[in-house]
């Protein structure tokens, strides 16, 4: 662990009397020092290591601090006024970043080179890989983890997650795309390349099961390389039969294969979806 991870665990311990391990001014510059790893990318609160989620909670105890030693501010731009305790990122032009009006990110996001943000919001704590569009109202949760070249499509939700602090965040793999309206939470993972058809809801306790065998694959999480859409399936309860949602997988795509659009929405026509 190194100096700054370790002073930032000091004084999540110490939380409630942070004097006890160091001056108020000397805290707030060292949880700003954190914060600015994970705004320029050089820190992450979560990565993929050997196909597991390795969470650093101290970067999480981070962002957690800064809202403690935080004061709300008024910020005004043009004929809009907010209040907040988290300022807005800035210099999107020397990050590579486009960003339409309407859009923001909160420092301590990371927005790679290439990110398109229509008019969007990214959380503190978030990542976004490079070359990845955040469509029209779709929102990146607090530390979600976004990889390269996705398509977050109109109105997707990214949920976030600070508490508890081991908790594992949102996961996006490369070169996936999520359909209009998919809500993507509780710390569910969506595989690389993997496509979720428009009005997906994927949690950790939702099952994923494969269209062809009936088999339970997961709960949460969506496999590399494939096709999945909206379902449910039938469950007894003393009231009657009801239908609980799962994630269906209808197509199994070759590595690599990239989502040519016409192609897709043939094969998602045939469930009854689109993207």
């Amino acid at each position: 662990m190194s100096d700054l991870a370790r002073q930032i665990t000091a004084l999540w311990e110490a939380r409630d009397d942070l004097a006890s391990v160091m001056p108020e001014a000397e805290a707030r510059a060292t949880v700003h020092a954190a914060i600015a790893l994970l705004d320029s990318g050089e820190g992450r609160v979560a990565e993929v290591v050997d196909g597991e989620v390795v969470v650093h909670e101290w970067l999480k105890y981070a962002v957690l601090l800064l809202f403690r030693l935080s004061a709300m501010e008024t910020t005004e731009l043009g004929p809009f006024e907010y209040v907040d305790k988290i300022p807005l990122k800035h210099d999107y032009a020397g990050a590579r970043v486009r960003v339409v009006p309407g859009a923001s990110a909160r420092w301590g996001s990371y927005l790679a080179p290439g990110v398109v943000m229509m008019p969007s919001y990214v959380n503190i704590g978030a990542r976004v890989g490079a070359d990845t569009m955040v469509d029209t109202w779709a929102t990146v949760g607090s530390c979600a983890q976004i990889g390269e070249r996705v398509h977050l499509s109109g109105g997707v939700g990214i949920g976030g997650v600070l508490e508890p602090p081991q908790a594992a965040p949102v996961v996006v793999g490369d070169d996936a795309l999520i359909g209009s309206r998919c809500i993507v939470a509780e710390g569910a993972r969506v595989g690389t390349g993997a496509v979720l058809g428009a009005g997906c809801i994927l949690t950790a306790s939702i099952p994923v099961i494969d269209a062809q065998t009936g088999e339970e694959l997961s709960r949460g999480i969506v496999p590399d390389w494939c096709v999945a859409v909206s379902a449910t399936r039938p469950r007894a309860f003393p009231g009657g039969e009801f239908g609980l949602p799962c994630v269906l997988v209808v197509k199994r795509l070759t590595e690599g294969e990239r989502h040519e659009k016409s192609a897709l929405n043939a094969v998602l026509r045939d469930h009854g979806v689109a993207t």
